[in-house]
Parts: C-alpha cells; structure tokens; sequence
C-alpha cells in the first residue's frame, strides 16, 4: 500500500490503525489518533461553515498542546495553508507577519501565560473584540476572520463579541458530504505550511512547504532516527517553528508514536509530566532544559525510560554520552523541512570526527562551495547549498529565480566544512544571522528596535554559547553607560531577540576596517572578558 502524501490522508490512516493509541499528551491533555480524527473533523467543518478552504491562508497563535494539534490537522484536511505564528511575538510583529503571509483567517487562544493574545491582535490589526466583525485592517488587508478559543488559564474576555468565537460557524458547520469533497481536493502538490525564518535583513520570510514533499523528507528522517511506533518522545520544541512542527508534530503523526510536552514554566511541574509518561526519546533544545536538571528534586527523579536523544542533561547517566561532542550532530533549517545534515547513527564518533554532522540526508544533495565558485577543497571552508525535493517550495512572495540558481541550487548561507572521508562540519553563518537555540535573530531587526527604544545606534552580533549555540550581544555607540535595554526592548521584541550581552563604546572608539564599515571581529573582543 501507498504512503499517503497529504497530512489529511496520514491522519485517517493513523485513526484506523492506531485508534485508541495516544498520540499527543501535553501537562493533563491526552490526544488519541481517534481523537484528532474527531475533533479535527469537527473543527475543519466550521471553518468551511466559515468560507476557508483549499488554498486559504490561515495563522494560529497558539502554544504547544491539543489545539494547536486539532487546528493544523483540521486547516490541512481542507486544503487551507497553515501560519504557526510565535507565540512569542510582539504586537508589531504579528503584524508583520500576518502582512506578509497574506493569512485571511487567525484562530487564536485567548491568551498564554500572562499574554492576553485578544489585546496583543487588537493592537496588532486594530481590532475591537467588543464590536462584531468583520474587520478591514489596512495593516493586515487581507485578514477577515478572527477567532478567539478560551483555554486553559484564559477565558474568553467578558463581553467580546461572539462574531470573533467559532459559536456560530460550529453550530453551523458543513455536512459529511461537504467536508469529504474538500479532503478529496487537496493534492500532494498542494501549499500546506508557511513557516517564518529570519534573513539577513529585518524582513522575515515565510518558507512554503508542500504536503508531499514535507511529509516524504518528514519519513526519511523517521527511518533514519528509527521512529515508529511503540515509541514516547519527550520535546521542547515550540510547534510554530519547523523543528517543534515538522520534525516533532507531523513526525510523530507519521511514526504511529505519541509526543509528549508541557506548557508548564517551573522545573518541578515538567518533570512530573516526564515522570509520569515515560519517554523512550528526548528532543528538542538542551538550553531550554538545563534548569530541569538543576532542580532540587531531580536526582529523586526515576527517568529509567529515557534511551536515546539530545536533552543531555535529562538523560541517565548510562545512556549520555560522556563527551557530547563525539556524538552526530543534527543541522536544522527552515528551508530544508528541518533537519537537512544527519547521520543514520548514535555512536560515539573518533576524535577525529569530532563536531561530525553526517552528511546530507536522503532526498538532499549537497555541495560545500568556495568563493570562487567550485566545490571546496577537502577541509577547507565553503558555502553550504542545497538542492533537491525535500526543499521548500519557496519563500512567499518571491520568485523563484530570486532564491534558488538555474540548476535548483539553495545558497543556505552556512559556513561547513567537508573532511575527506565524507564527514559534514558546521562552521557558522556566512551572513549576520544569529542562530540562538534553534531560532534565527536578524542583527538589523533589533539594531532598529534598540533606536526606537534608546535613541541609541548599536551593532548587534552573535556570541558563541556552549548552551544556546549563540547568545544575542550589542555594542551600543553612546559616551556614557549603557542602558537597561531588557526593559526598553521588552514590548517590542520576542525575548529571545534581546541582547544578553551589552557593551558601550563612544563612536570615536568604534573599530572600522579600510571599507569603513565596523570590525565586528573587533567588536566581538569586546566580549572576551565574559
């Protein structure tokens, strides 16, 4: 029998063999495969009830859990194309993005934590939530529809109108018929996902990837991590990004395995969750875990489940590597559908080896290129490219000639190296981009925040951090003290974005090479004292 290559026909199939089999547990939420098939059913009625459909562009801002799950499931079943938005960013940011990927549909929780996300879209897209749609928004033209799902710690704000609920569109929903000849629509070849990666600039872009080819790459990397079911994955990773999306979401949704995360903020709290469902696997970002294991009761933890993956700190001692640095590493991008470098193995590599990324995964081919153009020279440094149907279709809204060559060719803009046994090694960013515990921070975004807040022009650059790969670092150009930018940077910006390193320097102290442009290599040794 055929793999199924649209995310719709993965989730019946996965409802008839796996049933009553959990797929998702998140804190106290249990999600089965029967489950999703169900609610997903429900909720994909009433958007069409609601006007979307195939090709409709709709963006969730919601954090990990059973509605983020149900709601992608539902969006793709119809054909619709899904925008995870961050449920990190700030007002001006959601604004941008809801500009820039043209979503004419916003499903969104109520608030997260102390987030009320009602005033954070009302501020956004100039929405009144007390007055009943439909919205015009000249900063967001092509949004209509709002709607708002009370959950967990957020209810729905009393008062708000229920035009912005789904009350209406899920007493209304369409029928059997109705809902099956939409499934029946959506073609392998179809959008199912933009998701946003920063550039080199401050303009995000939105990576578009298509059923077929995002699940086919997302079953490549299931058989070559063994992924199947039987398994129980423990993740942090945020599902509005690719990693937390494809790699954890739909690979699980794939494999026939069950994922398990929380949304709780204090160690003890996460750990019970662990504790409690007992993963086979670990994944996701080790910075992100670290205070698990710095907790007061984590030696009293029975974590005995725990056989394989990448949250170090977490794992028994049997199972961790003694040098994590001897074992393959995995490089992730947007781009590439997640994880584009990877060995098929979790031995401990030679010294020699150390740092190894594998090589290029399957349905990837891959070329280290020099400056001058040709392939570089065995060790020698060179520009990561891509080429191949695990890639993205494209960014939205560009042409294709602008981002792929004549001959389908991705310049991903990493630095790697190539040994001559075959060995993959990543060097950092060719450009300016900060990679910080598995997100990209565009340089000129914040240095615009860091004006608007201060008044104060700034270099923004990346550390190297033994816990987060980069941290975020500025050098502000002022005579005097730097200020407490934290606090100043807090409204506009995803906290991940602001410095964690600050330095001030007058403007007549500023390293410049002969071009006239700052030596940020001068810059960074600014920094060598912390």
């Amino acid at each position: 029998m055929d793999d199924p290559r649209t995310l719709g026909a993965v989730l019946h199939r996965q409802a008839v063999a796996r049933g009553e089999a959990a797929f998702l547990v998140c804190d106290d939420e249990r999600l089965t495969y029967a489950d999703a098939l169900a609610h997903s059913t429900r909720l994909a009625k009433a958007l069409l009830a609601a006007g979307a459909g195939r090709g409709s562009h709709l963006a969730m801002l919601m954090p990990n859990g059973k509605g983020f799950a149900v709601a992608a499931l539902a969006a793709a079943r119809l054909g619709a194309v899904l925008v995870p938005l961050s449920t990190m960013s700030m007002a001006g940011e959601l604004r941008d993005l809801l500009d820039r990927s043209d979503a004419e549909y916003l499903l969104a929780f109520a608030g997260y934590r102390a987030v009320s996300f009602v005033d954070r879209i009302g501020e956004a897209v100039g929405l009144d939530p007390y007055s009943p749609p439909p919205l015009l928004a000249p900063s967001a033209p092509t949004l209509r529809r709002v709607f708002f799902a009370g959950e967990h710690a957020f209810g729905l704000p009393q008062g708000l109108d229920p035009g912005w609920t789904l009350a209406g569109p899920l007493r209304d929903g369409a029928d059997d018929a109705l809902l099956e000849a939409a499934e029946a629509d959506v073609a392998p070849s179809d959008d199912l996902v933009i998701v946003h990666t920063s550039g080199s600039t401050s303009a995000p872009k939105g990576v578009v990837h298509t059923h077929g080819a995002l699940l086919d790459h997302l079953r490549t990397l299931n058989r070559m991590r063994s992924y199947g079911p039987g398994e129980i994955l423990f993740s942090n990773s945020p599902f509005f990004w690719i990693g937390g999306f494809a790699y954890t979401l739909l690979g699980t949704l794939l494999a026939g395995a069950t994922l398990v995360c929380s949304r709780a903020a204090d160690p003890p709290r996460v750990l019970d969750v662990i504790e409690r469902e007992r993963p086979t696997m670990v994944n996701g970002y080790a910075s992100s875990i670290a205070p698990l294991a710095a907790d007061p009761g984590f030696p009293g933890r029975d974590l005995s489940s725990i056989r394989r993956g990448n949250l170090y700190p977490i794992m028994p001692e049997a199972v961790r590597p003694a040098d994590p640095g001897l074992r393959p590493g995995l490089l992730g991008m947007t781009e590439g559908g997640s994880v584009v470098l990877a060995a098929d193995h979790e031995d401990e590599l030679p010294e020699e080896k150390r740092g190894s990324f594998g090589g290029p995964v399957p349905g990837l081919a891959a070329r280290c290129v020099a400056r001058d153009g040709g392939d570089a020279a065995p060790g020698e440094p060179g520009e990561l490219w891509l080429r191949g149907p695990a890639l993205m279709r494209g960014y939205h809204g560009r042409e294709r000639h602008t981002t792929f060559d004549a001959d389908g060719w991705l310049r991903t803009g990493d630095l790697v190296r190539v040994d001559a046994d075959g060995h993959w090694y990543f060097l950092g960013r060719d450009d300016d981009v900060i990679k910080t515990s598995g997100a990209n921070v565009s340089p000129a975004e914040v240095q615009d925040a860091i004006l608007t807040a201060t008044g104060l022009p700034s270099y923004v650059l990346g550390l190297p951090d033994p816990e987060r790969g980069q941290i975020v670092a500025a050098v502000l150009v002022t005579p005097g003290a730097a200020p407490p930018l934290r606090a100043a940077l807090a409204p506009i910006l995803s906290a991940y974005k602001i410095p964690r390193a600050v330095r001030a320097v007058p403007a007549s102290a500023v390293p410049l090479r002969s071009s006239g442009k700052a030596d940020l290599s001068a810059l960074r040794r600014l920094f060598d004292d912390d």
